[in-house]
């Protein structure tokens, strides 16, 4: 057998000719313990026509599902929907191979892959509201910077009614299975969810924007192809009404105390934190970091009203594990939370100091006065830590309550 790749068929004139990454277990601190796809699709029209490409090392996996449809010199146009190089990583050894007639990025997307491969192809910018004729067929682009670089656009082709929607509506999910009906409903939100508040959550006002920009065009949607994961033919609607609740970042009545501890006296203090939440009524997810990975916490994060978070104190500092994760969830910008910060210390104590200046950075509200105890916690100061927790879930009932 020559060819073990072949194309699918995700509508009567389009395929996927992607290509599966089931190795793959970190994605920029984001961990993949499913993998990935770089999904790259075939048009097949009169001027054939290739959405994205896929990362350098799966150029072979792509060229042969390509193969097992047309031979790649037919193709006669190459669209870059996204320059980043798991979706461009291969272009130019693709471009000087077949010889398109056009290639065709964004105005951004043009001069990034000029900077990425600083080389002499020629590449032709599109502009926002742009068509390409393919013959029998029309293309419409439409540019959504910072969903999620500078450079993305969405590509519609009406005839289909199909999205070629880059990273939007993504995730991190290898299978053989394309397409959202043939796999767990539940495991398609969860990896969605994750995929969102690792990579598109700092976006999340853009992302707003970009989905009314759409709902104007009157574009209607049987099949939304995204660059990650399983192609949506059933759900559209699902997946469009979850970025949209995710984007919104509205208050909820759930509290993430997130903790690293050294002799387990900051975890008795987030333990009993954590039961007084529950106690009255709050929804709570209580992380280790000791245990935990940074995008874990920033799973449970995105449809969270309060954030909690403890350290113990080491060299005059927060532990690094604590300092990872505050890194990292600051950068994803996280809204509408309130929060506290806990920890003990032995002797110097700038922990809990240090995690309220990174809480008041993030723009979270501070809703109760910290706690923090020299080693371990005694009575009293168990009863402040469950203090401290009822009043965290009654500020977060009366800001769900305005809601």
């Amino acid at each position: 057998m020559k060819n073990i790749y072949s194309a699918i068929k995700i509508t009567d004139n389009v395929y996927w000719v992607g290509a599966i990454d089931w190795t793959i277990r970190d994605f920029h601190g984001y961990t993949t313990p499913h993998g990935s796809t770089y999904n790259a699709y075939l048009i097949m029209a009169d001027q054939i026509t290739l959405i994205d490409t896929v990362k350098a090392p799966f150029k072979d996996e792509m060229l042969a599902r390509i193969k097992s449809i047309v031979e790649p010199s037919q193709i006669k146009y190459i669209i870059s929907n996204h320059s980043e190089m798991d979706h461009s990583g291969c272009l130019p050894e693709i471009i000087d191979l077949i010889k398109p007639e056009k290639v065709l990025a964004s105005v951004i997307g043009v001069k990034t892959l000029k900077e990425l491969f600083h080389d002499q192809h020629e590449i032709i910018p599109v502009k926002d509201g742009e068509t390409l004729s393919l013959g029998n067929m029309e293309l419409a682009f439409m540019e959504t910077r910072m969903i999620h670089w500078p450079d993305s656009m969405f590509t519609y082709l009406a005839k289909d009614e199909l999205l070629f929607s880059q990273d939007a509506f993504g995730m991190h999910l290898a299978t053989l299975e394309r397409f959202d009906d043939e796999i767990d409903a539940a495991t398609l939100e969860f990896e969605a969810a994750t995929y969102y508040a690792n990579i598109v959550l700092p976006y999340s006002p853009i992302v707003l924007k970009a989905l009314d920009k759409v709902a104007q065009t009157g574009w209607t949607f049987k099949v939304v192809a995204p660059d990650h994961g399983p192609v949506w033919r059933k759900d559209i609607g699902r997946i469009i009404e979850l970025y949209k609740k995710w984007a919104s970042q509205k208050t909820t009545n759930k509290a993430v105390v997130i903790y690293a501890t050294m002799w387990h006296s900051t975890e008795k203090m987030a333990s009993a934190i954590s039961e007084a939440l529950a106690e009255a009524g709050v929804k709570v997810k209580l992380l280790s970091m000791n245990e935990f990975h940074r995008s874990e916490a920033a799973y449970e994060v995105l449809d969270a009203g309060a954030l909690i978070v403890g350290s113990s104190t080491l060299n005059n500092n927060i532990l690094p594990q604590m300092a990872d994760v505050m890194t990292y969830l600051k950068g994803l910008k996280p809204a509408n939370l309130i929060g506290a910060a806990f920890g003990s210390f032995g002797w110097s104590g700038e922990s809990v100091r240090d995690l309220e200046a990174i809480l008041r950075e993030m723009k979270v509200e501070i809703a109760a006065p910290s706690v923090s105890v020299r080693n371990v916690p005694n009575e009293g100061a168990m009863q402040l830590c469950h203090e401290l927790g009822k009043t965290i879930a009654t500020q977060l009932k009366q800001k769900v309550d305005s809601n």
